[in-house]
């Protein structure tokens, strides 16, 4: 930490606000580059300026006063020898009006206006400086800051730890793409770079400078994410046998569908992880509908026919539920126990699943995040699998990980398919010893393929890429919120037909900051247009025993219409459900707006999606919307959705404390990706001391988070 910051961390002003900034280390500020810059290595005639242009000017203070006119103003006259130019400042301190007192020269930067008494800047930056004075010879940077961190201080704070960063070139030269500049250079530049440079190539990134930062960065994220697949590499997992007439087999026989291909060939790929020591870290990305619930399942059973526990996490209790009902459907006819763990379970069923879990009868866990806290202890586990990944927080993914450490069973173990089925002959001799059990992470949001090269390098990654058959395709419709009387008349059409029918909102109160529409404003308005039909109500903050009768209803059928909030974007599957409207479309992202789309279509009568948006809608919006009318393939939707948004979007929580692409765009700068993947390879096998010492340059200790 420099000293400087060191003295004054508990300090209030500039000082503090750097630490909030994250500027600690020295590379901290080396990497915390301007949003833009200011030409200040010119100047112009005031005679030459034009209205609307930015410039800087030279003048000397002829006329400085206060002035009241509806409020007070200070309005200075200054003029260069070629012409007169007023400022004018309607907020100002006495220390602004004493350097602008009369005699003084200034060098005044802001925008020409045109004015009463002709050409004038409001507000523009200025200061006070002697004749002669040199012009700077780089253009001056404007960095992001806070209220309490003026520009002049950081950019002094920024010199000053320029000055003493260690930028040594840490890669060897085979490792870094040919005529990339040094990263010395390329950050001295960025943070100062020439007057004759092309402003574009700095806004738009292109330029080699910001080509040198954007692979230095991505070499780091490649490195943390394959040396932790690396490390996990030299873990030990519990190895499973699977083996003919077993479990897994049982439970393929009693579905009451045949497996699509694709199905069968992600099962076989995670059957194989799982007949390793190396523990299973995969992915398993599938379109919405294109049963990734039944691949957990057979995986779940290979597990729990070698006599160990899985655990399934969702990130909502109408998720966990969803899972529950079809995973009891399945196994519990063939002698498994199944329980069940969310926050809203307490007292004695909560004590009893807790020592169901504990002694080894429950096989398999379903639930919400509970399934990590602390009171929960398993007795052996041997597979995880966490649903929607991407929508639990780090700490929680970490924590999930502590959890997945245990003892290994003794040698004499037995399975549930029989005699010594349970025994790992690699183990048998091993004693005591800690095992990882396999963690198989589940998403209905396909990953685009630049996102699963570098944030997601460390997984391995099994995709669905075929729906069931039987599946109807969704119409999907764009309305204008002015169409919502024609919008309720067809739903009145539908639910007198039979069919089952979404409404989602945004909101679920009012809002004075938004104009949206709310869900208990919403239900009460449908309610009302359609007597003698049940209407129900569903948000998250309900309390779980309400939301849990409210989706029982609707899956029955006794349900016409259900007003709800994004709580049934993943996992509801009412087959009977045909129409969905989504209001204020426009305000949903796009991989959410596919999400909740997904939730009608389940069956075999036709359905259409209904989008309402309010006008005017922005860019964002209107790529959103044309892109949901123009595919209904997840992968598509990924890729756009990832064009338009960012990786965010895909991200979820995954990055948080760690902003680790803050410099590439992974659309833009996929060549780079490729660049990167290669070098990191290189590093980890011919230079391991480079590799760890880029990554500590880059992420410090943050590179945990990759992990999670």
């Amino acid at each position: 930490m420099p000293r400087e910051l060191q003295e004054s961390r508990q300090t209030s002003g500039p000082a503090k606000a750097l630490v909030k900034l994250g500027l600690v280390r020295p590379i901290d500020f080396a990497l915390h580059l301007p949003m833009r810059y200011e030409d200040e290595t010119r100047l112009v005639p005031i005679a030459s300026l034009r209205e609307g242009a930015t410039a800087q000017v030279e003048a000397v203070v002829r006329d400085c006063e206060v002035q009241i006119r509806g409020r007070r103003q200070l309005v200075v006259r200054a003029s260069d020898g070629s012409d007169d130019l007023v400022l004018r400042f309607l907020h100002f301190y006495p220390s602004q009006q004493k350097a602008l007192a009369v005699g003084n020269r200034v060098r005044v930067r802001g925008e020409a206006r045109g004015g009463f008494f002709g050409l004038e800047m409001v507000h523009p930056a200025f200061r006070v400086v002697a004749e002669g004075t040199p012009l700077p010879s780089a253009l001056t940077p404007v960095y992001p800051t806070s209220a309490q961190l003026p520009q002049a201080y950081l950019r002094k704070a920024m010199d000053a730890a320029l000055a003493r960063v260690d930028l040594a070139e840490l890669l060897p030269p085979q490792a870094v793409p040919t005529g990339m500049m040094s990263l010395r250079d390329a950050l001295n530049f960025l943070h100062h770079p020439t007057p004759n440079v092309g402003l574009a190539t700095l806004e738009d990134r292109s330029h080699p400078a910001w080509q040198r930062l954007k692979f230095e960065e991505l070499l780091a994220q490649q490195l943390s994410q394959l040396q932790a697949k690396r490390e996990r590499e030299r873990q030990r997992a519990p190895r499973f046998c699977v083996r003919q007439g077993a479990l897994q087999e049982k439970l393929l026989a009693a579905l009451p569908f045949e497996l699509t291909g694709a199905q069968r060939r992600v099962v076989e790929q995670i059957a194989n992880d799982l007949q390793r020591e190396v523990p299973m870290h995969r992915l398993l990305q599938g379109d919405v509908g294109s049963g990734k619930t039944v691949v957990a399942a057979l995986a779940a059973a290979i597990a729990i026919a070698d006599g160990w526990q899985c655990a399934l996490m969702a990130p909502t209790e109408i998720l966990a539920e969803q899972h529950l009902r079809k995973l009891v459907g399945w196994l519990a006819p063939l002698g498994i126990t199944v329980a069940w763990l969310t926050g809203s379970r307490k007292g004695k069923a909560r004590t009893r699943m807790l020592e169901q879990v504990a002694s080894g009868e429950a096989a398999l866990v379903v639930g919400t995040h509970a399934v990590i806290q602390e009171q929960v202890h398993f007795a052996k586990l041997g597979l995880a699998i966490v649903d929607e990944q991407h929508r639990f927080g780090v700490q929680q993914r970490l924590a999930l990980r502590e959890k997945l450490v245990h003892q290994d069973r003794p040698s004499s173990a037995r399975g549930r398919d029989g005699e010594g089925a349970g025994v790992n002959p690699n183990h048998e001799d091993a004693g005591p010893a800690q095992l990882e059990p396999h963690l198989l992470m589940m998403s209905a949001t396909p990953i685009p393929r630049t996102l699963a090269m570098t944030l997601f390098a460390d997984l391995d990654v099994s995709t669905i890429d075929e729906l069931p058959p039987g599946r109807t395709p969704v119409v999907t419709k764009l309305f204008a919120d002015s169409k919502r009387a024609a919008v309720i008349e067809r739903i009145r059409d539908a639910v007198a037909q039979g069919q089952q029918v979404y409404w989602v909102c945004p909101l679920i109160e009012e809002s004075e900051t938004l104009d949206l529409r709310n869900a208990t404003e919403t239900h009460a308005e449908l309610s009302a247009a359609l007597p003698g039909h049940a209407v129900g109500l569903l948000h998250g903050r309900m309390p779980a025993a309400e939301k849990a009768a409210a989706m029982a209803l609707f899956s029955a059928g006794a349900m016409a219409l259900l007003v709800s909030t994004t709580v049934i974007e993943v996992g509801v599957d009412v087959p009977n459900a045909s129409l969905m409207v989504i209001e204020h479309a426009e305000r949903f992202g796009l991989s959410q707006l596919h999400q909740l789309r997904g939730r009608v279509g389940r069956g075999s009568v036709a359905s259409v999606c209904v989008l309402l948006y309010a006008a005017p809608l922005s860019d964002t919006g209107k790529a959103r919307l044309k892109a949901m009318l123009e595919t209904g393939d997840g992968f598509e939707i990924a890729r756009r959705d990832l064009e338009i948004r960012g990786p965010g979007e895909f991200l979820g929580a995954r990055q948080s404390g760690a902003p680790l692409l803050r410099f590439a765009d992974l659309v833009l700068d996929e060549a780079l990706v490729h660049a990167a993947r290669a070098s990191a390879t290189l590093l980890l096998d011919q230079h391991p001391q480079a590799a760890l010492d880029h990554v500590m340059r880059w992420l410090g200790g943050r590179s945990e988070y990759l992990k999670a």
